[in-house]
């Protein structure tokens, strides 16, 4: 009994190391090459910075996202912007050959996105939620919901072996209040990472300096220099902390901290995903609390 009691004395300390230099795998999905960075991009820096693995997958190609070029040309060029973002976070990124704006939950794109996950060996899958203007994100959200359990499932997709657990299924933060408003259950402090997350974003040019600016009529207001472009990509993407993000970071970081930090990712829990503790959660996002 005595020795029996030695050997887990020394085994506990282990596994307990073991657990804590596990790496986490997260794995942001959108719909198009520009999508998962605004909505994560600073908490994929913060994990890529402590060694963590972090993949950003598009879903369409973006082969109709701008206002002067398209079809293969277009894609090409976003695919090597997304390359070039990716190089920038200190992320994977990759961009399937789906069509931009006729993206559809259909049986092929589950499948692909499960074999993704899988693949991954994914910890933590984040994605849109699926109320938003454009039907091609709201069909990510789908998708994502319909693979959340399918995930672990042997006899779908069989030719990527199923997860052993469930992944973290989250959604990240917008705007759209019907039919319920965004809920922050986990919020990270990127304060100290949004410089370097607004210049990975302004690898995609053909996005946030010509498409986006073109569709709201503000295309002759983009500066010409590299340097007062990402000011000026800084001073029109950079996210108020509204109350309800304030009150989570609270809860993360403790009212004194929380009270000075400038800029925040945050994330609603998936109910179709696993459904982590407290402690589960600070384990997967180690960056919680510093």
């Amino acid at each position: 009994m005595k020795y029996l009691i030695s050997i887990l004395f020394v085994l506990l300390p282990f596994s307990f190391i073991l657990s804590q230099d596990r790496k986490v795998n997260v794995i942001v999905i959108g719909a198009h090459p520009d999508d998962p960075d605004g909505t994560a991009g600073g908490t994929a820096i913060k994990f890529a910075k402590l060694g963590h693995n972090v993949m950003f997958v598009s879903l369409t190609n973006g082969d109709a996202g701008h206002q002067s070029k398209g079809g293969g040309a277009l894609a090409r060029i976003r695919r090597a912007e997304a390359q070039e973002a990716g190089r920038r976070f200190g992320v994977t990124y990759k961009v399937l050959d789906n069509h931009d704006g006729e993206l559809m939950p259909t049986l092929e794109v589950r499948h692909q996105v499960i074999r993704l996950i899988r693949e991954w060996n994914a910890d933590i899958v984040i994605g849109p939620r699926p109320y938003d203007y454009h039907p091609d994100h709201r069909n990510t959200a789908i998708v994502l919901q319909d693979a959340a359990y399918m995930v672990i499932v042997p006899n779908v997709a069989p030719d990527t072996p199923p997860l052993k657990k469930n992944p973290v299924f989250l959604y990240a933060q917008d705007r759209f209040q019907k039919p319920y408003p965004f809920s922050p259950d986990i919020a990270i402090d990127i304060s100290d990472v949004i410089d370097q997350k607004i210049y990975a974003m302004a690898a995609h040019e053909s996005q946030y300096f010509e498409w986006l600016p073109w569709t709201v009529g503000q295309d002759e207001n983009v500066p010409k220099g590299e340097k007062e472009r990402i000011e000026w990509l800084k001073s029109g993407r950079r996210r108020t902390v509204i109350p309800a993000v304030r009150e989570s970071l609270v809860k993360w970081y403790g009212k004194e901290k929380a009270d000075n930090i400038t800029d925040a990712e945050a994330f609603e829990i998936c109910e179709y995903g696993r459904q982590p503790n407290e402690s589960e959660i600070r384990e997967l996002f180690p960056m919680l609390g510093k």
